[in-house]
């Protein structure tokens, strides 16, 4: 068994020259997706998802294909896992016969480091229950794109403290002067480590991370508003009567135009009239689209680089 994880787990892992060169590559290829020489050609990456997914599994599986490399897809009862075969024996085998994996699954990120540990194997994390890192650098390079730089904007999270708000959190928190306010409903918050550690690591750039449950608090300035939506997938709320909590942290219009040259961002699926209206999702001020489309680009950023070992052409 290989003494430490390899791939990209968590956001945590990366600096601040990691973050830009993935966010860049991920700009670049959206606006050449054939600005490679198919880096996978003659490569296998599985790609196991024991939890529902459109996006993200559909950008890794077709950035696999366009970068040359033969996607295995495995569904969530299509190991021997689903019979008692542990982990690390799971591990073992993908190691011999895999190039890389990409995988979301039900369970803690610990899974994923005892899979690579195992097989010696690359692993991307597609989604574990703390955080969503390929979401973040998705997110990173549609800022980049639209923004021109990812120095000093301010972005205000609205909502759960979830595996995006997570990722997002060490992202950001490692660019130079970025404020970062996560606004989230009590006791739906993220977790205290992590702002605490996130909130020391962005001071160290020039930059914030707070996190407020009042609406009235949040910042004057803002480049982005950012929510998601309220059932995160993988997660139950405790509390039956959440729904009330939630409701003052719905996005609409009235919320936006407190920021008059703010734009929109959401990393999908929506639920108009819940989260966010309609009106702010389909409007002029979202780039919710645009961010939707660089999850190929961005996927195809992070194989080149975790699994081809390479960040260029």
């Amino acid at each position: 068994m290989a003494e430490r994880e390899r791939g990209l787990l968590t956001l945590s892992d990366l600096t601040r020259q990691d973050l830009e060169r993935l966010a860049s590559r991920s700009r670049e290829l959206f606006h050449d997706e054939s600005a490679h020489d198919r880096p996978l050609r003659d490569k296998v990456v599985g790609v196991l998802f024991t939890k529902t997914s459109t996006r993200t599994r559909t950008a890794f599986s077709a950035g696999t294909v366009k970068l040359g490399g033969f996607p295995l897809l495995y569904g969530p009862g299509d190991l021997q896992t689903a019979t008692g075969e542990t982990l690390q024996d799971t591990g073992r085998i993908f190691g011999s016969m895999l190039d890389g994996l990409v995988a979301r699954t039900a369970g803690p990120l610990r899974e994923l480091r005892e899979i690579s540990r195992a097989g010696d194997l690359p692993v991307i994390n597609a989604m574990a229950t703390e955080e969503h890192p390929t979401q973040g650098i998705c997110d990173l390079a549609t800022m980049l794109v639209e923004f021109g730089s990812l120095d000093g904007l301010t972005v205000l999270y609205v909502g759960e403290g979830n595996n995006t708000a997570s990722a997002l959190a060490h992202g950001l928190s490692r660019l130079p002067r970025c404020d970062v306010t996560f606004a989230t409903p009590p006791g739906y918050g993220l977790d205290p480590q992590l702002l605490d550690d996130a909130a020391k690591q962005a001071a160290a750039g020039g930059g914030s991370i707070r996190q407020v449950h009042d609406l009235e608090e949040l910042p004057h300035q803002v480049h982005v508003v950012y929510t998601t939506r309220w059932q995160t997938t993988g997660t139950v709320k405790p509390d039956p009567d959440w729904r009330r909590l939630f409701q003052p942290f719905h996005v609409d219009e009235r919320l936006m135009d407190r920021w008059p040259d703010a734009k929109f961002m959401h990393d999908l699926p929506a639920h108009r009239g819940e989260e966010v209206s309609a009106a702010v999702l389909e409007g002029p001020r979202s780039i919710a689209w645009k961010q939707a489309r660089m999850k190929l680009t961005s996927a195809m950023a992070v194989l080149e680089e975790v699994i081809a070992g390479t960040d260029r052409p």
